[in-house]
């Protein structure tokens, strides 16, 4: 697993390191005190995990996440103030540890980060195997989803879903005759039927049907048929690639 420190005291950081030295199968890609360096490295690098803390010279991590997001890798806040706990935990944290940091406390969360990524991992290659069934039966196109918005609950075709956008626990979905529908439910909650269907997660806040993708363009978003524009993220650029390279 590839490590991305954010910390600016010396002390803790060197104690960090001088903990990662020991677990096999952490490599550190990065380190850094300031939020403006790591607003540019992290998407860069593409670690699995950051370990960040919250308040630092030039800012507060918080601020950071917001704009980069949380999807692509997994955070542990590092604080030494207790009431910044729910906040970090709301934000989407992985975890959070209270300075000083200790050793048993830090391994064991890098060992649950760890087996959770694992975890992620297998999921995802069941996922490619419920997919290649469900197109070799040839009922993809049979497919329909309910929808709960506030005034009904609609079946919508799975083919007329162009893309869905995820915002703060919501989703929108886009249908190709010009509708959005949203819901109150993550995006987390559709990924896994509508993947085997031809939708990918291309980033955290998009769920895109390739049916309907048109053009990649290599600064990193994708043009669809309704000219929407969606981002994908360093982590899926390579996916979305072999994605494409697959359509037949």
């Amino acid at each position: 697993m590839k490590l991305y420190i954010l910390e600016d005291e010396v002390r803790i950081m060197q104690h960090i390191l001088q903990i990662v030295k020991k677990i096999s199968y952490l490599e550190v890609v990065g380190v850094t005190d300031r939020v403006s360096i790591a607003a540019i490295e992290i998407p860069a690098l593409a670690p699995d995990i950051i370990l960040a803390d919250i308040r630092l010279k030039d800012g507060d991590s918080f601020h950071l996440f917001d704009e980069i997001g949380m999807n692509d890798f997994q955070v542990v806040f590092l604080t030494a103030y207790d009431q910044y706990a729910i906040q970090a935990l709301n934000l989407g944290a992985f975890g959070y540890l209270l300075k000083p940091i200790d050793e048993i406390s830090l391994s064991a969360i890098f060992n649950k980060c760890f087996h959770h990524r694992e975890q992620e991992s297998f999921s995802q290659q069941q996922l490619a195997i419920a997919k290649a069934h469900y197109l070799a039966q040839g009922v993809g196109a049979a497919r329909r989803v309910a929808l709960k918005s506030i005034e009904c609950i609609e079946i919508v075709a799975i083919d007329d879903i162009v893309f869905c956008k995820s915002d703060k626990g919501y989703t929108t979905f886009y249908l190709i005759d010009g509708r959005e529908i949203l819901v109150s439910k993550g995006l987390k909650e559709y990924e896994s039927s509508l993947t085997p269907f031809g939708f990918l997660r291309c980033h955290q806040s998009y769920l895109v049907n390739f049916q309907f993708v048109k053009k990649y363009y290599r600064e990193g978003y994708l043009l669809m048929e309704n000219k929407a524009q969606i981002l994908v993220s360093s982590r899926k650029k390579e996916e979305v690639l072999k994605y494409l390279e697959n359509i037949a």
